[in-house]
């Protein structure tokens, strides 16, 4: 499976934007598809997840109520819309695919539960 996120570009703090990742390959619509992003100097860290099976999403504490995760199965496609941007939301941001389809709730966070990755897209928010 192959990821292409795209998307990404530089908006004003309060703005908006909606990131796309586009995945080939069969294993699409019953994997975990997950965000993440790694800021200048920092480590990658979890944005958001959701499961193959439906369910709520799952965020960070520092997007929730901000940021919304979505897929579209047919289009074998996994958003990320990002409302109220902020500063710190400068980063690079990778879509994930999980490995398995059974990853369990508490692990979605956990980036060594994916095996594959997208290129990146970056977001830059200024202030």
């Amino acid at each position: 499976v192959q990821l292409q996120a795209s998307g990404g570009g530089l908006v004003q703090a309060g703005g908006s934007l909606r990131l796309s990742c586009a995945a080939s390959g069969p294993t699409f619509s019953n994997r975990d598809m997950a965000w993440f992003r790694q800021a200048p100097g920092k480590e990658r860290e979890f944005v958001a997840a959701v499961r193959w099976r439906g369910g709520v999403p799952v965020y960070a504490d520092s997007v929730r109520g901000r940021f919304t995760i979505s897929r579209d199965n047919a289009k074998k496609t996994v958003y990320l819309s990002m409302n109220s941007l902020k500063y710190e939301d400068t980063a690079v941001y990778y879509c994930a695919k999980s490995a398995t389809s059974s990853v369990i709730w508490s692990e979605l966070w956990n980036a060594y539960q994916y095996d594959a990755w997208g290129q990146g897209t970056l977001v830059t928010v200024s202030s």
